[in-house]
């Protein structure tokens, strides 16, 4: 019905709508196969710290802070089941890792008690990710990008809401990102921050410059790749050219 459409109307929605619904069953049939971690060997669980089949205790906890556990395996789960996405040929994989929140000085808010934890619960999975990939060969294809949205304050949080001051506050001037993987010169470090770690002095970058080095790690020109919108030729790196490749970043 959607190609009869197509051909008496020429509306490429119809044909649209039939990919959607090619795509949906294709998923339907191989995504449970590449979600099944009991398939792994004993030795790839364990470099990952992985656990097939667990649940979290997070899930349904009145306050979710309080079940923090460092050997809590669903990150390590997330990282080997991003390996068996890429090896099958998905393109881009996100994990999003929620509870670094460290704002508080209730249990589980503080960055002295939950960072320490949150670490432990990431650094075996995105160690166990590298070194499964490189030995697999997908490295040298595969992009990894890690890091979040901003970091945090080197001096406490002290306010109203926060009379005891053992938080830390959002900090954009200075935090880290790393790479690894494909076209990536490995082993290196770029930037650097003043004594206290709350203003870049050295080698800053812009987040449009993060954008314009992955576009370019990727093979696209940043500068060309744009979609109209609202009368603008919209880009990923902002609609003036200051966005620079960070060539030091590079292999």
């Amino acid at each position: 019905m959607n190609k009869y459409r197509y051909a008496k109307h020429l509306d490429s929605e119809n044909i649209t709508r039939s990919k959607q619904y090619e795509l949906a069953f294709r998923m339907q049939e191989t995504v449970p196969d590449a979600m099944d971690l009991t398939q792994e060997p004993d030795d790839i669980l364990k470099l990952y710290g992985a656990k097939p089949n667990f649940k979290s205790n997070v899930i349904g906890a009145d306050d979710p802070r309080e079940v923090y556990k460092s050997d809590d395996p669903t990150f390590s789960n997330n990282c080997l089941l991003a390996r068996r996405l890429v090896e099958r040929g998905v393109r881009f994989v996100q994990l999003y890792d929620w509870g670094w929140d460290h704002h508080g000085t209730n249990f589980g808010e503080t960055i002295d008690h939950t960072l320490p934890i949150k670490a432990k619960q990431i650094d075996r999975g995105i160690s166990g990710l590298i070194k499964d990939l490189k030995r697999s060969g997908l490295l040298e294809q595969t992009l990894i990008v890690w890091g979040g949205e901003f970091g945090r304050t080197p001096m406490l949080q002290k306010g109203r809401a926060n009379p005891a001051g053992l938080g830390r506050d959002h900090q954009a001037d200075a935090f880290t990102m790393w790479f690894a993987g494909g076209g990536i010169n490995s082993g290196g470090h770029f930037g650097e921050t003043d004594e206290l770690g709350a203003s870049a002095i050295q080698d800053q970058v812009h987040v449009r410059d993060v954008q314009a080095t992955v576009l370019h790690l990727l093979g696209l020109d940043p500068y060309r790749l744009s979609y109209p919108s609202q009368g603008l030729d919209m880009r990923l790196i902002g609609p003036t050219n200051e966005a620079k490749v960070i060539k030091q970043l590079l292999a």
